[in-house]
């Protein structure tokens, strides 16, 4: 079973490999959210850990990307991509399990977690470099927007009630225990993504014609930066999130509980409540893109996503207006991140061909994804240096001129994902075509 034709419009309500697959992703999200806080919380709290060493857990989640490039490469030849995104849900289930069992033994180190950072990272690039075939075999191009929309939602509803729930189980539970349940929820999405029919049949390349590891991960790399829709996507992704990590998520919590002074409950529910924001960008991204264009939903999306970190870098006053301060920035960076990533990812989507799906994927995880851990290594020296408020307006204002990119490529011009509207903006990627470095 393949996915319908490129123009065929169905309802995504009504397809049930749609809805397993969604149901999986929503699941795995909010456990995801819990994680996100739990772990920084066991460093700061458990551990007395510094601002630079809870930077070093964030920045290691992250590095595996780096290695992006080459394992897209190799799963680019895997048929089976459906397996490997199973068995990358597995693997990060049983990682994080451990720290339960560590904290049962008294055995919690700030070495554990740089470890479960690495392999739970390391098992998140291999699911992501075999989810776009995936879903480019599970989802017609005519509803590429509607089902990033809908697992987007989910992401935003999962932002909303994870960290909340999320920072009621550390102090019920305490941080060890609360990942639990991230571990369970990968269980839940590796059964429902397991019984997924889908035809992943291979294209029929010769196989003693097919090039070294090393040249299809050049490939994929070139492909990249010879294309002007790729490339710009890719500068402008690269741009907002070294920055954004510069204000790291840990970094984020750092400031939160040590210079705001809020509890983990308060944390948690300041955040829950400002991504309601991601929500309803999610949601509407579809409506926006269809009235302003994707390529200008892009660009707004580029601004709003980094710029109010600085609204939380400003907060002071009472617990209200803290709490406050910290939920709008939420509220307003989670509509931005929204209309970018909703209509980036699918515009990507549709101008990559079919074979070349995971090595573009890893070669756009390596530089997107592998820029994140050098951005929060710069944040904590930053922070160490300058302070945390300072080291957040840094990230703001870098991460908004992340749009200048975008302002000199074709994206602002692209209204829609029909061939007609793309054939102009996509260009020729052969060989003499030279590519503008990001």
């Amino acid at each position: 079973m393949s996915a319908p034709a490129a123009g065929a419009p169905i309802s995504l309500w009504r397809d049930r490999r749609f809805r397993r697959f969604w149901a999986g992703q929503s699941i795995s999200e909010f456990g995801d959210r819990i994680t996100e806080l739990a772990l920084p919380l066991i460093a700061v709290t458990a551990l007395s850990a510094s601002a630079n060493q809870v930077a070093w857990l964030t920045a290691l989640v992250w590095t595996p990307n780096l290695l992006a490039i080459v394992l897209g490469a190799w799963v680019d030849r895997r048929v089976h991509k459906r397996r490997l995104m199973v068995f990358a849900d597995l693997v990060r289930g049983a990682v994080l399990l451990s720290l339960p069992v560590a904290y049962l033994l008294d055995a919690v180190s700030l070495g554990q977690l740089y470890a479960v950072a690495v392999s739970t990272g390391t098992a998140a690039v291999l699911f992501n470099t075999a989810y776009p075939p995936f879903f480019a075999h599970l989802v017609p191009r005519s509803s590429y927007v509607e089902a990033n929309s809908r697992l987007s939602a989910s992401r935003s509803v999962s932002h909303v009630v994870g960290p909340a729930v999320g920072g009621g189980l550390v102090q019920a539970l305490t941080a060890p225990f609360a990942v639990v349940v991230d571990a369970l929820s990968y269980v839940a999405s590796a059964f429902l993504i397991g019984r997924i029919p889908l035809d992943e049949s291979p294209a029929g390349t010769d196989e003693a014609a097919v090039p070294s590891l090393l040249r299809r991960a050049r490939e994929g790399m070139t492909f990249v930066t010879r294309h002007p829709v790729l490339r710009a996507g890719l500068c402008c992704a690269m741009t907002v999130n070294f920055f954004t990590f510069v204000a790291g998520s840990g970094l984020m919590v750092l400031f939160a509980s040590r210079v705001l002074g809020l509890s983990a409950g308060v944390i948690g529910l300041a955040l829950g409540v400002g991504s309601t924001g991601a929500f309803l960008g999610a949601v509407l991204a579809p409506r926006i893109s269809r009235r302003i264009g994707v390529g200008r939903s892009i660009v707004v999306g580029a601004v709003l996503f980094p710029a109010p970190i600085a609204v939380a870098a400003g907060a002071g006053g009472p617990l209200w207006a803290r709490a406050g301060a910290l939920a709008a920035a939420e509220f307003l960076s989670g509509i931005g991140v929204m209309l970018f990533d909703v209509n980036l990812n699918s515009l990507q989507t549709s101008v990559i061909p079919d074979g070349m799906r995971s090595r573009v994927a890893g070669a756009f995880s390596t530089v997107n994804y592998g820029i994140r851990p050098l951005g929060a290594v710069v944040g904590g020296l930053l922070a160490t240096t300058f302070g945390l408020r300072t080291t957040l307006l840094i990230g703001a204002a870098g991460g908004t001129l992340s749009v200048l990119w975008l302002l000199a490529s074709p994206i602002p011009r692209i209204h829609s994902l029909t061939p007609d509207d793309m054939a102009a903006p996509s260009g020729d990627a052969g060989p003499d075509h030279r590519p503008t470095p990001c």
